[in-house]
């Protein structure tokens, strides 16, 4: 059996993740578990796959854990020193990183520096720390395998594939749930119009970076890490059905896709099974259902988010941590109703433009610009 860790648990892809566990128990071995604030899931999770331990970083949620846990056999730790640590056990297989946001990057690096490889849905871990995380695979030997849907499908493709017969990659995405809404119409975009994406059921951070489509281009800045190809190879196209996940195209001119059904389980199924596809019994791709696909060049003057995101990797150094940093503090102040949609990338700019470039960011450095990010997106609100 697989020894496995889901950091983030009670999240839609940790939640998913056990659903694949749920279809192959003789395959995986749930280790720990870790959550934030759900404690009624997490304690639901816990009495189903009875891993050894369960980190909750929130501590007053963590007493609560205790208490429904006390005599189920299962440690409680909290706080995040207890999720980094248990990142690094080297006993474990893989770990499933499905945190959001920029706390899950710290528990990648010690995972991988510890030679424990890694199926990676937390974003900002790349876009954060892409050359340090690079690094730390080199000396290990530790491998990530992807679990976003675009990333999954690209690194299918490749398989038996040389990297040197790429001619590009090319990320699909649905566009939303602004890609036909006139844009003189943007001021005006609430947060339930946001949160309302046609095709998947995330949670709102991603569902709001979908919207701004600045998900995609995260995205763009992983598979220039991911697959050590250059920007100008990386291109983005718009498939609202989202029934190809993204394609593959060589130099010769053939070009490879992978399809499915818009369901995280399928992604995440292959990155923990890797490199098999296991039988599992969700629904499967009908083309007869959909009759057509459709295909258009993204409009980045609907979604200049994404051109931040090519801009940061043209600078790259700093660049693409200040943009991730900012972007999150700054959809959790839409969220919050503090500024309006219009202001993400507004507030995302100021920072990539005023912020202090290094060519070579440490762990530290990165860490110390998360309270100037703060104080710079403050003037905003």
């Amino acid at each position: 059996m697989k020894k496995i860790t889901i950091l983030g648990s009670t999240g839609s892809v940790g939640s998913n993740a056990l659903r694949v566990v749920r279809q192959h128990p003789q395959k995986f071995d749930v280790k720990y578990l870790t959550a934030n604030k759900n404690s009624k899931l997490i304690v639901n999770q816990c009495r189903e796959f009875r891993p050894d331990s369960v980190v909750v970083n929130d501590v007053e949620t963590a007493e609560i854990v205790y208490k429904e846990l006390s005599n189920e056999g299962i440690e409680v730790l909290s706080g995040r020193n207890n999720i980094i640590k248990i990142s690094k056990d080297k006993n474990i297989d893989l770990v499933l990183n499905a945190i959001v946001g920029t706390p899950g990057m710290e528990p990648t690096l010690a995972a991988i520096s510890a030679g424990i490889n890694v199926a990676l849905s937390n974003k900002e871990s790349l876009v954060m720390a892409g050359g340090i995380i690079k690094k730390a695979m080199e000396k290990s030997g530790a491998l990530l395998y992807p679990v976003d849907s675009e990333h999954s499908a690209v690194w299918q493709c490749l398989v038996g594939e040389n990297i040197k017969d790429i001619n590009k990659i090319i990320l699909t995405g649905s566009g939303g749930p602004f890609l036909n809404k006139d844009i003189n119409t943007f001021s005006d975009i609430t947060i339930e119009e946001a949160l309302n994406h046609p095709n998947w059921s995330m949670g709102n951070k991603i569902t709001i970076d979908s919207a701004t489509m600045m998900n995609k281009g995260f995205e763009v800045i992983e598979a220039y890490w991911l697959f050590d190809i250059e920007i100008s190879k990386i291109d983005i196209v718009i498939h609202p059905e989202s029934v190809i996940h993204s394609m593959v195209e060589f130099i010769d001119g053939s070009v490879k896709s992978q399809m499915g059904i818009p369901d995280m389980k399928v992604p995440i199924q292959y990155a923990l099974t890797y490199p098999k596809h296991e039988y599992s019994d969700w629904e499967k791709l009908d083309l007869t259902k959909y009759g057509t696909l459709n295909f258009k060049k993204p409009d980045f003057n609907k979604f200049p988010c994404i051109k931040l995101a090519y801009k940061s990797l043209e600078e790259l150094g700093s660049s693409p941590s200040i943009l991730n940093l900012s972007n999150d503090y700054a959809v959790y102040a839409f969220l919050d109703g503090k500024i309006s949609y219009l202001d993400i990338y507004n507030i995302n700019k100021s920072s990539m433009d005023n912020h202090h470039w290094l060519e070579n960011p440490t762990l530290d450095d990165l860490k110390s610009y998360e309270e100037w990010t703060i104080k710079h997106i403050n003037r905003f609100l």
